[in-house]
């Protein structure tokens, strides 16, 4: 990004979600692979399931009055995983968009992608363009996958950034790195959700959590679903944010 300016941090403030609830929630979708393990399945089952989970839960996020739902689908440390995995993921994605793009569309939702997605077959970026630009004028939900992210690149660049922008050492501040994040139009990150029993970030939206509320569940990913969400919201209404006052 170029000519951005260097403007004061907005305080961070109380949900106003439509519902009262969070307007930003993110969820690190974790479980496939132990879900498909304790069935005797493959891998790729697990991955199947997390599908069937992420179509109910985009749902239940509408039904619930979430503005953003954020979800890691793809880290840039998952190309460790094997070859033949990636492919079966790849192939996972391909199917989603085709099947899922015009339900998407006609629900109003507007699909948003972070991280560096390009990397990826040259068919799986076009298919991702043009499901993006299908959905930009639409007003409901925003859906944001995160594809081959990590929220340590993500703030390099947006250095890299301020670099090339010239900014004086005096003109950087928070603000500067958050109008150059991925994430810079998007409301502040109000509820973090961890499925599976793991209690930690793995390089997810370190910066946007900074304020955020954090919730880590049992639940593995296949499991989830609406009423999880519902749940996850209830507990976020009980809690005090004080963002470092009283």
């Amino acid at each position: 990004m170029t000519g951005v300016p260097a403007v004061s941090e907005p305080v961070p403030g109380p949900a106003t979600g439509r519902s009262g609830g969070p307007r930003h929630v993110a969820i690190i979708m974790d479980g496939n692979g132990r879900w498909a393990k304790k069935r005797l399945l493959p891998r790729i089952a697990g991955h199947r399931a997390g599908a069937e989970a992420l179509r109910r839960t985009i749902r239940g996020a509408g039904q619930l009055g979430i503005e953003v739902l954020t979800l890691y689908a793809f880290s840039s440390e998952n190309w460790r995983r094997p070859a033949s995995e990636i492919a079966d993921l790849m192939g996972l994605l391909r199917h989603y968009i085709r099947a899922e793009i015009a339900e998407i569309a006609a629900a109003g939702i507007r699909l948003r992608i972070i991280g560096d997605y390009r990397r990826f077959e040259p068919d799986v970026v076009t298919l991702i363009d043009d499901a993006v630009a299908k959905t930009a004028g639409n007003t409901g939900t925003t859906l944001v996958i995160a594809l081959n992210y990590g929220a340590q690149d993500e703030i390099v660049r947006a250095v890299r950034g301020i670099v090339a922008d010239g900014l004086a050492p005096a003109d950087i501040d928070t603000a500067a790195i958050g109008a150059r994040l991925d994430t810079s139009d998007l409301p502040p990150l109000d509820l973090l959700i961890r499925t599976s029993g793991e209690r930690r970030l793995s390089n997810f939206l370190l910066w946007q959590a900074a304020y955020a509320e954090l919730l880590f569940v049992d639940t593995l990913w296949p499991d989830f679903d609406a009423a999880t969400l519902a749940t996850a919201v209830q507990d976020f209404a009980t809690r005090e944010r004080r963002y470092g006052g009283l």
